[in-house]
């Protein structure tokens, strides 16, 4: 059975050829694909930091999990789809969610494990009925109204916890993080989020320095006098160790909450499949519903043992344009490189002591890029929303996503946010269209340009 765990050496290994690419089953010289991976993790370190922090859970076994689910996915796709998994930032709303409702870790795991369930389930159904049955349930209006409206949803959660931790360092880290996104090139803009925490880092343990202890709210929302950046609990940690485990918990309230980033996450996969196989030349329609499986079973495993879902990375992508290196060797070695740091606490305590403030300027940017990638999605599938058919459920469900709009059924359930917001948009979709006028249903391509090749024909 070929796993894709044999490579052909490129060229001389050291240069690829002008205009040449290396193939995912060819390698450069070992040394250099080990320097390739660990420049892949550097890419996917700010997420992957980020993201545990942000939901939690110790970032630690986040890291660890990435490089187990990065050879998950690997091996389930036989080495033609080059990918990194690291946390998904779709759940941090959600989780932000579960815990305001009281919810701890094991609860935020067992919500994450079932959507992993899920879309596990999602690729089975793909391979076996093609792409064709997601892009009808959920066409274009809807994916891109379910992924702004997780991100939008986050926005209390900048505003109330991380900013007023240290408002004035958010605001330059804010500022600097901008600047890295939009004026650094190539690779460098790549790893913006991570050159933000740097940045923040410093500059807290300047302001410490010069000025003190800050009086403001601490990481538990309480008004005290406390330091900007306290690393006191990494000098306790060991060098080398096991991160901490727990086992997941089921709660139906906090299930129901997570459901709708399923969505987020075929939408992620589906455009991850698509960009590398346009930029390999190899056609990836036939591993579309693999990789959404493999992701999926990635994300299972990783929150059994307490940890983060997966998904894939765009950073990478952006790895893989710039240096035209499409080996999955390359991937394997930075899944080699993650567990290691994994096996560091002392790592992890570094990356847990991210100040407040540094979070409040990093998630500004995130959280809106986050919503702003659906409205990337109605530009691409050219979403016409003076079309009431797509603007009423898109608006009704992206205020009631973003305002966190409650309905109660009974004393103990009660559906809001996130998850009201999500079923207004994809039922509000399919019954107004079966109820609207013939003119305004002209049929929309049932797949996303450059996705698949079998509907070329479908009629307009």
């Amino acid at each position: 059975m070929d796993l894709g765990v044999r490579w052909r050496l490129h060229g001389d290994g050291r240069t690829p050829a002008p205009g040449a690419v290396v193939r995912p089953d060819e390698r450069l010289s070992w040394p250099r694909t080990f320097g390739l991976g660990a420049q892949h993790v550097v890419a996917m370190f700010g997420a992957s930091f980020v993201a545990p922090v942000l939901m939690g859970l110790d970032p630690n076994l986040a890291i660890m999990m990435s490089g187990v689910a990065t050879v998950i996915f690997l091996l389930a796709t036989r080495g033609r789809v080059p990918s990194y998994l690291g946390c998904s930032l779709s759940f941090v709303g959600v989780a932000a969610v579960i815990r305001a409702q009281g919810g701890s870790s094991a609860t935020v795991t067992g919500a994450v494990f079932v959507v992993g369930a899920a879309l596990f389930l999602v690729g089975l159904a793909v391979q076996r009925f093609g792409a064709r049955i997601i892009h009808a349930a959920m066409p274009p209006i809807v994916t891109g109204a379910v992924v702004m409206l997780i991100g939008f949803n986050l926005a209390p959660v900048t505003a109330a916890t991380y900013w007023p931790q240290d408002q004035w360092t958010a605001l330059f880290v804010m500022l600097f993080t901008g600047l890295a996104v939009v004026c650094l090139r190539g690779f460098w803009s790549r790893v913006a989020i991570f050159l933000g925490l740097i940045f923040g880092y410093a500059l807290s343990w300047l302001l410490d320095a010069v000025f003190g202890k800050i009086h403001s709210l601490d990481g538990s929302g309480k008004l005290t006098d406390h330091w900007r950046l306290d690393l006191s609990a990494v000098g306790h940690a060991d060098w080398i160790g096991l991160p901490s485990f727990h086992a997941p918990s089921f709660e139906w309230s906090a299930i129901l909450v997570a459901l709708p980033v399923v969505i987020a996450l075929v939408a992620e996969n589906a455009g991850h499949v698509k960009a590398v196989g346009e930029m390999t030349g190899d056609p990836l329609d036939d591993k579309l519903g693999t990789a959404i499986s493999a992701d999926g079973a990635a994300s299972m495993l990783s929150t059994a043992v307490g940890g983060p879902p997966n998904t894939t990375y765009s950073e990478n992508i952006g790895v893989m344009a710039a240096t035209r290196v499409y080996s999955t060797a390359a991937y394997w070695a930075a899944a080699a490189f993650a567990l290691l740091f994994g096996l560091c606490p002392k790592f992890g305590a570094v990356v847990a002591a991210i100040p407040g403030g540094v979070l409040g300027g990093i998630t500004v940017i995130l959280y809106g890029m986050i919503g702003l990638l659906g409205a990337q999605i109605w530009i691409n599938a050219e979403v016409d929303l003076r079309n009431p058919l797509n603007l009423v459920p898109a608006a009704a469900g992206i205020i009631i996503g973003v305002g966190n709009v409650s309905l109660n059924f009974t004393d103990n359930f009660s559906l809001s946010g996130i998850a009201l917001g999500t079923i207004v948009v994809i039922t509000g979709y399919h019954v107004l269209r079966a109820f609207a006028p013939a003119h305004l249903k002209t049929q929309e391509p049932l797949l996303d340009e450059g996705t698949s090749k079998y509907d070329d024909e479908q009629p307009k």
